[in-house]
């Protein structure tokens, strides 16, 4: 029994083209629970395989990660056909200083966010709990990404692809194919792009509690201060 929820699970995973080490998926079926219905066990095994390090819970066929040399700098431009599932370590808003950022930020702190020049002051709502969607940068993004295997490689977004932006949680999980690298950096554009979600706590969070200050060092390194 336990080899035939093995063998479908594998395949709903690898139909996604995520690729589970037989250790995690091992670990995953142990604790399941007997007459558990098999579209929820394909779901569960799906959100906390997005969850988790890819560089440990995935061992995936070599075409479906980056090639070894792709951080070669004299490559001027080559497409990596893929499909290739990167993980987003860091992602930064390129289309605004480093101190606009930060105000940003300590906008949000007093529970305000900015439309144009307009600031709006972020109410939560009494009937369902909810607030005020965040206006959100327009970009472009830089973002940092790794594969299965641990190779890093930075990524543009020009384009504006939908989902990608400073809010997303770390350690989700991007799907690419038939990416254009040039010069060491993949250039992102979205119908080469699909967000699988995801999202890993502990990067997240130091990533979220350590922005503002990353940003403020910047911002004074390159002199922008107040220039925002």
């Amino acid at each position: 029994m336990a080899n035939n929820l093995t063998a479908e699970l594998t395949q709903h995973l690898n139909s996604r083209h995520l690729y589970p080490a037989a250790v995690w998926l091992q670990t995953f079926v142990s604790g399941t629970r007997p007459n558990t219905p098999l579209p929820a066990l394909k779901q569960t095994a799906l959100f906390r395989l997005l969850a988790t390090d890819i560089t440990t819970s995935l061992q995936p066929p070599l075409h479906t990660v980056l090639p070894q040399d792709v951080l070669n700098p004299r490559t001027q431009t080559r497409i990596i056909a893929g499909p290739i599932v990167c993980q987003v370590l860091d992602i930064e808003d390129i289309g605004l200083s480093r101190w606009a950022q930060v105000e940003q930020i300590e906008a949000k702190e007093r529970g305000e966010t900015t439309k144009g020049r307009e600031i709006v002051r972020v109410v939560e709502d009494e009937n369902d709990g909810t607030v005020a969607p965040t206006v959100h940068s327009r970009g472009p993004f830089k973002l940092l990404l790794q594969d299965a295997k641990g190779a890093k490689i930075y990524a543009i977004d020009l384009r504006g692809i939908q989902g990608v932006n400073t809010d997303m949680p770390m350690g989700a999980k991007l799907l690419l194919r038939n990416t254009d690298v040039r010069r060491a950096v993949a250039m992102l554009e979205p119908a080469n792009v699909q967000i699988l979600g995801g999202k890993m706590d502990a990067l997240d969070r130091a990533w979220r509690e350590g922005r503002k200050e990353r940003l403020m060092n910047a911002a004074k390194i390159s002199g922008e201060v107040g220039n925002g």
